[in-house]
């Protein structure tokens, strides 16, 4: 995120803050378009140089790009398995091993058999396939068609409480919802983000009756997101979790064809009616509700080849030195899966993910060794979890969340680390999501002892906090927080946000995202040493992390909020 700006993010469509960066900066110099300055010297930290030699074997190209479900990304958990061992932890996994086996679905679309029919009027207007149009896959059926009339639900919003309710007087039963992403720009943005949830936009329309839905593009997407550069990799699969029947988790077999639909084509969707795609979607982003039924029928087909896939999650673990509390678990977590093989920039097309992952998962392996080597082992036992297909949509920490190695309400926190982009020199950290619970005095401790200074998240407004595998735990309950790399800069000629926005205009998803950019391995090692601290005093208190009293997820929404769509995640996902 996720995504994640900075990183994240997947999964709708809101830009996770990976995309949102280069919208948001402030700063006009120096130049956004200029490559960071490489950074020669060899750190004199053997914390940073163990971070580098990690980071540096794990965006090898041996490791193909690290994609969930290849022998690259098998290699990279091996190789993890070996540094945790070597920092002083045990298996945590299955049957006494390094690893939790993750079971998946993965999905390819074709584009033989994929339509997009507006009818209207006895007239047939067909959209082109991957131009205009592309259906998502689905999980359930391997030829999936559906011909009904179409109703204008707007976001497909229901928030009572705050006074909008996009399915009002409307019946879905039997018909195609047609709707935008997003959420009304008058939500807080906790509400926003869990309204924007593509995931909870279906989950609603399919209680409801829908047998199909057309997600809408928008100008607005367009600049955020353009359509060609999600629609030229349609062919890449996505995937979903597999439960013990056999089935895809969160596949809504009741929808039919979910397809998406570029904004340049959008009006194609409105024809015969009074109000052009432009007007309704700023009627929607202003908090207008105002749902009707179109004019039009859709035919929507999708032909889908599903497989099984099998993937694993990498599990080390700290025992605990208080007897009274060492059967409780602090997590930590970091993604090792990135992209794999894709489109080929200038003659390479591994994707190494230098920076996402690689490196959050090389500070969470030198935050174990810290702690692992400390004089004082904490009191409570650390969980060490490197997950697999989190740019599939946070499957892997999924998985694990919901079900752990360990009893699942043994789990009182988490700490995640996903893709800090480190490629200018920084003093201070930023603590994602801590306004939430307790989490927040901890870490303010921990940064204080460290000798480092706590920023703000520079852009709420993205709500990262829900975009990346710490909300996996979120949505269970658990307290947690994302640390992300610092904003204020300790060169004054290289400043950390155009760093970052250069990072992801350039190199976010993309090959040059490897081990020859200039990261700052000694702010990496500080990173390590306030996630280290802070699990320690996580660990240290008599009393388990909490929400705070009245907090959005004090109240069990957030178990129902699903993680929105990943950044970078392609339009026929």
């Amino acid at each position: 995120m996720s995504f994640d700006a900075r990183r994240m993010t997947p999964a709708a469509l809101v830009l996770t803050l990976l995309l949102a960066v280069p919208a948001c900066n402030r700063s006009p110099e120096p130049d956004a378009d200029a490559p960071p300055p490489a950074s020669t010297a060899r750190s004199q930290d053997p914390a940073a140089n163990r971070i580098e030699a990690d980071v540096r074997a794990l965006a090898d190209d041996r490791m193909q790009g690290r994609e969930t479900g290849t022998p690259g990304h098998d290699l990279a958990a091996d190789y993890v398995a070996a540094r945790f061992a070597e920092a002083g932890l045990v298996p945590g996994g299955e049957d006494d091993g390094w690893f939790q086996r993750v079971p998946l679905l993965r999905a390819t679309i074709a584009a033989r058999g994929a339509r997009l029919d507006v009818h209207l009027d006895g007239q047939s207007r067909s959209l082109a396939f991957q131009d205009e149009f592309l259906p998502m896959a689905n999980f359930n059926r391997p030829d999936a068609a559906v011909e009904a009339a179409a109703v204008f639900v707007g976001q497909a919003i229901h928030a009572p409480e705050l006074g909008h309710d996009d399915f009002a007087g409307l019946d879905l039963r039997g018909k195609i919802a047609v709707i935008f992403g997003g959420a009304p720009e008058r939500f807080d943005n906790t509400r926003r983000a869990f309204n924007s949830s593509l995931h909870e936009k279906l989950r609603s329309v399919a209680e409801r009756g829908a047998v199909g839905v057309v997600l809408v593009g928008t100008a607005a997407d367009e600049v955020r997101s353009p359509w060609s550069r999600g629609a030229a990799g349609w062919e890449r699969p996505s995937m979903r979790l597999r439960d013990t029947d056999g089935l895809g988790i969160d596949t809504w077999p009741g929808l039919d064809v979910v397809a998406r639909v570029s904004a340049a084509a959008a009006d194609a969707l409105f024809a015969g009616g009074d109000r052009s795609a432009a007007q309704l979607a700023n009627a929607a982003r202003t908090g207008t509700p105002g749902g009707f039924d179109l004019p039009v029928r859709l035919s929507l087909a999708v032909q889908t080849r599903v497989e099984r896939l099998d993937s694993r999650n990498v599990v080390g673990m700290l025992r605990g030195s208080d007897p009274a509390l060492a059967d409780e678990y602090v997590v930590h977590t970091a993604h090792l899966d990135h992209v794999g093989l894709g489109i080929e920039v200038d003659g390479d097309a591994i994707h190494n993910g230098a920076i996402d992952n690689a490196l959050g998962v090389a500070i969470m392996t030198e935050a174990a060794r810290e702690l692992a080597a400390g004089e004082t082992r904490p009191r409570r036992s650390q969980l060490f979890v490197a997950v697999t297909a989190e740019e599939q949509g946070l499957l892997g920490s999924q998985w694990f969340a919901s079900r752990p190695t360990v009893p699942r309400e043994a789990l009182v926190a988490n700490i995640n680390i996903d893709m800090p982009v480190l490629t200018a020199p920084s003093r201070d950290v930023v603590p994602i999501g801590v306004e939430h619970s307790s989490l927040k005095a901890v870490v303010d401790l921990a940064a204080r002892e460290i000798g480092v200074k706590v920023s703000p998240d520079p852009f709420p407004e993205e709500a990262v906090f829900v975009r990346s595998d710490q909300f996996s735990f979120v949505r269970e309950g658990i307290p947690a927080v994302y640390l992300d790399a610092g904003i204020e800069a300790a060169d004054p000629e290289r400043d950390p946000k155009v760093s970052a926005t250069w990072f992801m205009r350039n190199c976010y998803h993309r090959p040059c995202d490897q081990a020859d950019l200039p990261i700052h391995y000694d702010d990496a090692a500080r990173l390590a040493r306030v996630s280290a601290r802070t699990a320690w005093h996580i660990a240290a208190a008599d009393e388990r992390p909490s929400w705070n009293e009245g907090d959005f997820f004090s109240h069990g929404d957030g178990a129902r909020l699903a993680p929105t769509q990943k950044t970078g995640e392609r339009p026929g996902q």
